[in-house]
């Protein structure tokens, strides 16, 4: 071997070892991001669920007051006699969510929670405001798969926990007269394809992740998904 090839071979080695190294740290880079972005992917799909939940949620409040609200008669549930078409409260309502007054389902003493604010109302860009509502109302969902597991052991509960960094929140709008038309359901005067009066509402629901987990009262997260949806309901008069 000539003079000036030695140490080549050791050379040679240290920059395949460098080049590999760089490969593997981008490899690893790499799927540490695909694994991010996955479980981003994840966190907007379950929080489109949960705005699902937060539409029907609406919807059977308002299906409730027009029926007659469950109450309690001896160790059986009935249904009120007194039904209604909710009307719209008389003074504007500033959004928030969240208070004593809105909660329905969870405990803001609990560090866990955050106060969601007007997040919910705010996310509806096109929604004139201030805006009078006949209800609104805020949930925690981790708290609802809980009472749907009373009677299942406590390590399935304790699974929901994770799901408590959720929230459902909705409000309702009765927006005016409409034509009702029904084929049958159990909302409907008649029995035949009539067009009848009917008042139409409009709901707006949200699904909320707040991916911080702790207590977050000054409405800041640098890791928060909101998705935004909302339908329309005609009653019939």
């Amino acid at each position: 071997m000539r003079k000036n090839e030695k140490g080549f071979a050791l050379i040679l080695a240290l920059v395949l070892l460098l080049v590999m190294s760089l490969m593997g740290g981008a490899l690893i880079i790499i799927s540490a991001g695909d694994h991010e972005n996955n479980n981003e992917s994840d966190e907007y799909q379950q929080t489109f669920y949960v705005a699902e939940t937060a539409l029907i949620e609406g919807e059977k409040w308002l299906l409730d007051q027009y029926l007659g609200p469950w109450t309690l008669s001896g160790s059986a549930l009935v249904r009120s006699t007194t039904r209604s078409l909710p009307a719209n409260q008389a003074t504007n309502w500033d959004g928030k969510m969240g208070t004593s007054l809105l909660r329905n389902n969870y405990d803001l003493n609990n560090t866990f929670f955050y106060k969601t604010y007007s997040i919910c109302y705010n996310s509806f860009i096109d929604l004139p405001k201030p805006i009078k509502v006949a209800h609104a109302e805020s949930n925690n969902y981790g708290e609802l798969i809980r009472q749907s597991l009373s009677s299942a052991p406590q390590s399935e509960k304790d699974e929901a926990e994770y799901l408590q960094k959720y929230f459902y929140e909705f409000f309702v709008v009765r927006i005016g007269s409409a034509p009702f038309r029904g084929f049958g359901s159990s909302v409907k005067k008649g029995a035949n394809n009539t067009g009848v009066d009917g008042m139409a509402y409009r709901i707006f629901g949200c699904g909320i992740f707040d991916g911080s987990g702790k207590n977050n009262n000054n409405n800041t997260s640098n890791k928060r998904t909101v998705v935004s949806l909302e339908s329309t309901v005609i009653l019939p008069k």
